[in-house]
């Protein structure tokens, strides 16, 4: 199927660079023309495979996932969901998020996904923001509360569909799919393609304030052509496992869109709870042949016991979401003969930046730029940065449009206008650029800390501080300092054998960061915590620590 959208092998990474190109065909939209064509042309074709926590599992084929798909597509349309309605997904891992996906695209709504772990407060905001039409969600009393309490706050909200649960005023997804036909025409007014329709609408994380809705078109599948082929390495007919939950932009990086382009099968782990042990099982039963997750998953799976599980079948692993620390990456090559590729990306972008299978991994790097991506670095006067200069990651988008790059954020021009200036995208992440190519993140433009004339990103320091066996999880913010403008603050969560209250634990943490890194980085404050703030994705909120931390003016 990959070949009806990109027909050339490469030699190198410079040859993909340069000669890489995808045809998008007209009109295209991914359920009609890759799902329902792998189910046409090989309707027995693995899909996905699944499986929970409890024991249960399920295997579909294209064939079933079309038949599924086309009955969710009519349950949408009789509850009066039709081209341009913006209906919120809150699934979770459960595999019914597949056949809805599928069907909104092929009736042409607006798919919103959304984390279970959502307010009353949260759901108020996403559905006036986006005016939310329908919502389908779990069956889970936390889920179906939280959003029964913002109802009367969201005018727009008509109706409310439950998975997995009888609840009053909720219709029940499984009765309605049961019930539906097993047919689905394509409406008309999906066959033409307008610059105004909209795919997606993903909320982000929201790190330093509300939460931006990032708009993306029908092509944006086809920028995961290169997540899934370049940097997870899947093959056709092979297995491939993103560590994601389907409310996150992760989940269609790693679970749908570019692996289903390739023909490979997608394994989804259902579970409420991560248990390492638990996840390298999943790994060998299904012998998963590529996979992806974040560093922290790595940190844990390391410790457990290889000897005890099966991974002839993993061929190929990669990385993204926070710098990789480089102990986590010889730890797991040393136990799997497996390196780790790293790459970065923004829920605005496909993966802007990795390392290819033609490149050498160098741990905490990032890797060299994708095709598409005209990628510069720029000082905070505007200057392109020189090779170990530290600068804002920017698109030249007036050179390259890169395929996958998103609209705009919806209903937010302002917001859009700051990033999307002249032909250029500001990310608002910074980075720096060897001398090989190899860029290095260094953190958001915003958490950059500035002492003494040194410009501090805190994923070094947090890097360093972590691989000192007494700290859990930490953050690195800077705090105003007469003398040298900032401070480096590191706010610490200790490990279960260590305890706060020491200030030889400190100064051993000062002088462990001083061997790791350069010593002007050292943290010279630190404070021990229970807990750092978070958004609902589990992003540290280090604007919040530094709001703490901020001299309060008075009235």
């Amino acid at each position: 199927m990959l070949q009806h959208f990109m027909d050339k092998t490469f030699q190198s990474y410079e040859d993909l660079y340069e000669n890489f190109q995808v045809t998008i065909p007209e009109s295209f939209n991914f359920a009609y023309d890759v799902s329902d064509r792998w189910a046409e042309k090989s309707p027995d074709k693995r899909a996905l495979v699944w499986c929970n926590d409890k024991g249960d599992s399920r295997t579909f084929t294209f064939g079933e996932i079309k038949y599924y798909s086309d009955k969710a597509a009519n349950v949408f349309k009789k509850l009066g969901i039709g081209k341009g309605d913006p209906v919120m997904l809150v699934l979770k891992r459960h595999y019914e998020f597949w056949f809805a996906i599928l069907a909104l695209h092929k009736i042409g709504a607006i798919c919103i996904p959304a984390t279970h772990l959502l307010t009353e407060k949260d759901y108020i905001y996403r559905n006036n923001a986006a005016d939310v039409k329908l919502i389908l969600a779990v069956g889970e009393d936390n889920v179906t509360a939280a959003i029964e309490s913002s109802e009367s706050a969201s005018p727009s909200l008509l109706t409310k569909v439950i998975l997995h649960g009888k609840r009053s005023g909720w219709i029940n997804f499984q009765d309605e799919l049961e019930m539906a036909s097993k047919s689905f025409d394509r409406p008309e007014n999906t066959k033409k393609v307008s610059k105004e329709d909209i795919l997606f609408l993903y909320f982000t994380s929201g790190t330093t304030g509300y939460p931006k809705m990032v708009r993306h078109n029908l092509n944006y599948p086809l920028g995961h052509i290169m997540t899934a082929k370049y940097w997870h390495n899947v093959k056709e007919d092979g297995l491939h496992f993103t560590v994601a939950d389907t409310g996150w932009a992760k989940s269609v990086w790693g679970k749908i869109y570019g692996q289903w382009l390739c023909g490979a099968a997608v394994m989804v782990y259902d579970y409420d709870k991560f248990v390492p042990v638990e996840m390298l099982a999943v790994i060998a039963k299904y012998q998963v042949n590529t996979f992806c997750a974040p560093p922290t998953v790595y940190r844990f799976l390391i410790n457990e016991d290889f000897n005890q599980v099966d991974l002839t079948h993993l061929e190929y692993c990669t990385t993204a979401g926070e710098p990789l620390n480089p102990e986590v990456f010889n730890q797991f090559f040393k136990l799997t003969g497996l390196t780790l590729m790293e790459a970065y990306g923004q829920t605005e972008l496909t993966v802007a930046i990795a390392t290819f299978p033609w490149l050498t991994p160098k741990p905490g790097s990032m890797g060299k730029p994708s095709p598409g991506y005209c990628i510069e670095l720029i000082d905070t006067e505007g200057n392109i940065c020189e090779d170990g200069q530290t600068g804002q990651i920017v698109l030249n988008i007036k050179k390259s449009k890169p395929l996958g790059l998103f609209d705009g954020y919806y209903r937010n021009d302002e917001k859009t206008n700051q990033v999307l200036i002249d032909g250029w995208y500001y990310t608002g992440d910074t980075a720096w650029r060897d001398e090989d190519g190899y860029y290095w993140f260094v953190g958001r433009s915003d958490d950059i800390i500035k002492s003494s004339g040194y410009r501090i990103g805190p994923f070094e320091v947090e890097s360093a501080l972590l691989e000192h066996p007494g700290v859990l999880e930490c953050a690195i913010t800077g705090v105003s300092d007469a003398l040298r403008g900032q401070i480096v603050k590191a706010t610490v969560i200790l490990s279960d054998s260590y305890q706060p209250g020491n200030d030889d634990l400190k100064k051993e943490l000062q002088d462990h960061v001083k061997k790791v890194t350069a010593p002007y980085k050292y943290p010279r404050v630190i404070e021990f915590v229970k807990s750092l703030p978070k958004t609902i994705s589990g992003k540290i909120r280090r604007v919040e620590i530094r709001e703490q931390d901020s001299p309060q003016l008075p009235n």
